[in-house]
């Protein structure tokens, strides 16, 4: 076909019209065509999945493929390789500042920073720019290690750091400027995932349950996945046509990994050792669980808005004027966060198993990797076998880093990516804003 643009007539004479190569072309036939060989060419192709989750324990990155829609193949996911790696001290400390209100005021700019880091907005650009210069390198390490160049990747799907989720007003942000990824990477970046749901009512969270229908879902059976992040939230997938349920259950890796950095200086509480080692303050586990989110009707969604270290403490000092026996170690106060991620899960859990066969529940995130609250879930779920995704064929640290690779996909077929029952919105819709290399 030729490139030449049609000629068009604008001369009011009795000319004969000008005639071109254009004229006979069905426009629609061909525009539909073009839109076909586009999203056919995102199918299958190598996308980039990354994903730093509310414990803000560093950034996880996939290379992966999937299978094409129209495949009949038992293996609908390809992880190439994988790459994890932790915050720049600094930036972590950034990053959790801007999670609370008003949290950057005690911030102040180090010697190589500039001066007016002054407001909260300022730290936002700051660390918008430090974060996205960070996952630039994540990218390029992964790509590195995969032995894969650029050109050969169709996108990146980058969450961004949530710094601030209020679905009660509508608004969600997420840190994040694809603009320098697109540029460092040379790779085109699909973010912004959240937003578009939340314009059509819903809450913009969880995101993950879609991923989990295409990816784990069962004919036979139903199945239960319970992401364990830094806020916990379970999927349930029916086994006929009803629609998936999904939703935040309460807190997580949250309360567990800040306490123990707290008291025994360590990032996280190895296999939950920490907290085996204490007792459950049952009195102080009951006014947890008196939190008003915990009450709340499903779809839901939390964050550390309402679940953080101060909350903990407030709550600590009212049990001490409370309580009439207040003496209790840290360790106690370790196991009685394990047991309230455990029961507030498990809780609703037990609403959607009750009628069911024996079957599992795949536990992802990284708390599938804390054996003592494994443990404690199976405590409260003594019918069903409390497992991993492993098997399911997927590792649980990589779960949430593959959805945003599968949603980035969604995005460039321009297919939806939320589910309305999840969510709470009013239609599915295409999610994600696209910035091209």
């Amino acid at each position: 076909m030729s490139n030449a643009a049609p000629t068009i007539n604008t001369n009011n004479n009795n000319a004969e019209p000008t005639t071109n190569a254009y004229d006979d072309l069905d426009y629609t036939a061909l525009t539909d065509a073009l839109e076909q060989t586009v999203f056919e060419n995102f199918d299958d192709g190598l996308y980039i999945g990354m994903m730093s989750g509310t414990s803000l324990d560093g950034m996880d990155a996939v290379l992966c493929q999937f299978a094409s829609d129209s495949e009949n193949t038992q293996q609908p996911l390809q992880l190439i390789t994988s790459h994890s790696q932790n915050f720049p001290a600094r930036l972590r400390e950034v990053l959790l500042a801007l999670c609370q209100p008003n949290g950057t005021a005690a911030l102040t700019p180090n010697f190589d920073e500039p001066n007016d880091l002054v407001s909260e907005l300022d730290w936002f650009g700051w660390a918008s720019r430090e974060y996205s210069e960070f996952a630039s390198e994540v990218v390029n390490t992964l790509l590195q290690q995969a032995d894969t160049d650029s050109e050969s990747v169709l996108a990146i799907g980058c969450h961004g750091q949530t710094v601030r989720h209020r679905p009660q007003m509508a608004v969600t942000l997420q840190l994040l400027d694809a603009n320098i990824i697109a540029e460092r990477t040379a790779i085109s970046v699909v973010s912004d995932f959240r937003r578009r749901d939340m314009a059509v009512g819903g809450q913009g969270a969880p995101l993950v349950p879609a991923f989990h229908k295409a990816l784990f879902s069962d004919s036979a059976s139903t199945r239960i996945l319970l992401n364990l992040g830094g806020i916990a939230n379970i999927t349930v997938l029916p086994a006929n046509d009803d629609p998936v349920i999904g939703y935040d259950t309460g807190p997580a890796n949250l309360l567990l990994d800040a306490w123990a950095k707290q008291h025994i200086d360590k990032d996280y509480d190895q296999d939950g050792a920490w907290a085996q080692s204490g007792q459950v303050i049952e009195p102080l586990l009951n006014q947890l669980l008196e939190h008003p989110f915990f009450a709340q009707p499903h779809p839901k969604s939390t964050g550390r808005e309402d679940f953080n270290l101060s909350w903990l403490k407030s709550e600590l000092q009212a049990f001490d004027k409370t309580a009439t026996d207040t003496r209790y170690s840290a360790a106690d106060v370790q196991a009685t966060l394990t047991e309230l991620t455990a029961i507030s899960a498990c809780d609703q859990i037990n609403q959607f198993i009750s009628n069911q066969k024996q079957s599992s529940v795949y536990v992802c995130g990284g708390g599938a990797l804390n054996r003592y609250l494994m443990t404690r879930l199976q405590a409260h779920l003594p019918h069903w076998a409390v497992t991993t995704t492993t098997e399911l064929g997927l590792q649980p640290t990589w779960v949430e880093s593959v959805a945003f690779a599968w949603l980035a996909r969604q995005t460039l077929m321009g297919e939806t990516g939320n589910l309305p029952a999840v969510t709470g919105a009013r239609k599915g819709v295409v999610l994600g804003q696209v910035c091209f290399a």
